[in-house]
């Protein structure tokens, strides 16, 4: 099965869609196998990451941000790609860090996640977007 989730974000951060994720193997009905998530978009990227404690999510935020600041910052004065304001190519530098498709096993018709693990979009532009993750569920 084949389906997408569509995740709304409202500039950077991390964007908690284990629900949704969750409610699309729900409707499978099937005992195990292999889910698979794939990000549509080149300045977004998904992560499996703690849904226990906020400061993770804002540290993590702050870390890249540090990392990779926008093109206005002098160090970033390197950069040619600039065309869709000063936070489109860090975007696509902090896509390309992480990941764009996760696979996490399930069995009895749960995803395999340890306690303190959720899925995230983490959302690299300032602006708000609607985001399209891909969802293929295999039994």
């Amino acid at each position: 099965m084949i389906t997408t989730l569509r995740v709304q974000t409202s500039g950077p951060g991390l964007y908690d869609f284990t629900a949704a994720v969750e409610d699309a193997l729900s409707d499978m009905n099937l005992a195990e196998g292999l889910l698979t998530l794939f990000v549509r978009h080149t300045s977004c990227s998904l992560l499996i990451q703690e849904n226990a404690d906020p400061d993770v999510l804002a540290d993590l935020n702050e870390f890249f941000r540090r990392l990779v600041p926008h093109t206005d910052e002098a160090s970033m004065s390197w950069v040619r790609h600039n065309s869709e304001g000063p936070d489109d190519m860090p975007a696509h530098i902090k896509a390309a860090l992480t990941q764009t498709s996760l696979s996490i096993p399930f069995r009895n018709g749960a995803m395999m996640l340890g306690t303190w693990q959720g899925i995230y979009l983490f959302e690299h532009r300032d602006r708000p977007h609607r985001r399209d993750v891909v969802v293929h569920i295999g039994g």
